[in-house]
């Protein structure tokens, strides 16, 4: 019995360890690893040359030691330099001409002028070799604005064409830029680069060319297109060589060819390139309420100046959270601003604020209707002299102490000035009848009793006596000729103001 359980048993645990080590997948080999030679490296004269390095553009899959040891090993670090960068991404067809030679002499025989240039750019030209990147667009593009603006983003041209980029404003308001009276998006870094690379790919898509789609960014796409269309018709290339073109056109892509060259071979011209380290230059930072231009710069710890140059597109002296939500600040000085902003409790953020004008008027009225002096108000808005303010135009002014919303949306994002010509007038006295008031005077000689009021020194209420002379202001070629028979009696030439907008106290 003894023998049977032993045997029982022992069938048992055989059937157990047969369970266990069952069938079941084999297990994937270890990929081997060859063993350590033990011999020294032939001399490099003997040695079999490197295979080129082999850049993989399909799906991934892992790959064993040995196989990664047979393979060259491409860098994946980033160049240190920004223009080792953008020579890195030259596409475009190479021009070589004639014109091509003059414009390299040019710029080479100006060093003071492209070192300028080039230091200049170090503020934009990360964003805009990034922009270019991410659209796999040609790299050289990154150096239009040198032929455009010089890199100043504040450049006005001639024709009013604003910005890095030069924009009109047509061609502005086409892409989406806002031109108001608070801001011209044409010099917006972030908006304006954008807007140029989308023009840029439009023209491209339209004529397959990069050489045209630049003569058609300078000259204009109908232009362009009529130029080729007479090419066509009289059996001629169509090419950017054979077009005939204005000669400012014909230069464009020359110029934009002659600063590739130097950038791509400085040493070549002699040029120094400023350093310029391959990572933003700025960040951008989220405004969520009104603020002095003045303070948030020095909120930021930067200068005024250099604040201005990285958000050149406002145009006074007061950020307007609900139209321009976002600022651009030096990378290092974006987390100074928030730390500043969020502690700073020595008083209110705007001292600024927008007065939408009730009816058409003069500078010096509307300087006292706000409390300011009349040269102080043209200076904040950029009033020219001689001209009247129109009914519904927008003035910055300031902002009273009991005031606490910020400028709506609807005013931050559309406000306008609208400026007319202001007559010449000429101090006059008038007798006032019987029961003659301010309103009465007003309605007879076309000017405002607001007016007739201020120049008197009287309420706008006031009644005249009989026989009080009435000081008026009036056109001297106007139509505004007294409706009565009262007599009006112009000053002497002596004694009158030669253009006067309105007598001030």
């Amino acid at each position: 019995m003894k023998k049977l359980l032993q045997a029982a048993g022992l069938s048992l645990a055989l059937w157990l360890a047969g369970c266990a080590t069952g069938p079941s997948p084999a297990p994937s080999p270890e990929p081997s690893l060859p063993p350590p030679s033990t011999q020294a490296p032939p001399p490099v004269s003997q040695q079999a040359p490197a295979a080129p390095p082999v850049v993989w553009s399909g799906p991934l899959s892992p790959i064993t030691p040995a196989e990664a040891a047979s393979l060259g090993v491409v860098s994946t670090e980033p160049p240190a330099d920004l223009w080792e960068r953008i020579r890195g991404g030259f596409s475009m067809p190479a021009l070589d001409t004639d014109l091509v030679r003059r414009h390299e002499q040019w710029y080479a025989t100006r060093p003071d002028y492209m070192q300028r240039m080039t230091d200049r750019s170090r503020k934009y030209l990360f964003h805009i070799v990034e922009e270019l990147e991410r659209r796999r667009m040609p790299s050289e593009l990154a150096l239009l604005p040198f032929i455009e603006s010089a890199f100043n983003p504040q450049a006005v041209s001639s024709a009013r064409a604003a910005g890095m980029w030069q924009f009109m404003p047509a061609t502005g308001r086409d892409y989406d830029l806002k031109q108001n009276f608070f801001r011209d998006d044409r010099r917006d870094v972030l908006a304006s680069t954008r807007a140029a690379l989308d023009y840029l790919q439009r023209l491209h898509g339209m004529f397959g060319d990069w050489h045209l789609a630049l003569a058609a960014y300078n000259w204009g796409e109908g232009s362009v297109g009529r130029a080729i269309a007479f090419n066509k018709r009289k059996g001629l290339g169509t090419g950017y060589e054979d077009l005939k073109m204005p000669d400012e056109t014909r230069n464009y892509v020359p110029k934009l060819q002659a600063v590739k060259n130097i950038i791509g071979n400085p040493d070549q011209f002699r040029a120094e390139l400023p350093v310029i380290e391959n990572h933003p230059y700025f960040d951008v930072v989220t405004v969520d309420r009104d603020i002095d231009t003045a303070l948030a710069a020095k909120l930021a710890g930067v200068a005024l100046d250099d604040f201005k140059a990285l958000n050149p597109q406002l145009n006074r002296p007061v950020i307007l959270a609900a139209g321009t939500p976002q600022i651009l600040l030096p990378w290092d000085n974006a987390k100074v601003f928030q730390r500043n902003l969020t502690d700073y409790s020595q008083g209110r953020f705007a001292s600024w604020t927008a007065w939408t004008v009730p009816g058409t008027m003069s500078v010096a009225q509307a300087a006292r209707r706000v409390g300011m002096s009349e040269a102080e108000l043209r200076s904040v808005n950029t009033i020219p002299p001689r001209m009247l303010i129109k009914a519904g135009s927008v003035l910055v002014v300031p902002r009273p102490p009991s005031e606490q919303k910020d400028v709506a949306e609807h005013l931050a994002d559309n406000g306008q000035l609208a400026l007319a010509p202001e007559a010449t007038l000429r101090r006059t006295t008038v007798k006032a009848g019987r029961k003659d008031t301010v309103a009465s005077i007003a309605r007879r000689y076309r000017v405002t009793p607001a007016q007739v009021a201020d120049w008197n020194d009287v309420g706008a209420s006031a009644a005249f006596r009989a026989g009080q002379q009435v000081i008026l202001y009036l056109p001297v070629r106007g139509k505004a000729a007294p409706r009565s028979t009262s007599r009006a009696r112009v000053a002497p030439a002596a004694r009158a103001k030669p253009v006067v907008k309105s007598r001030r106290r």
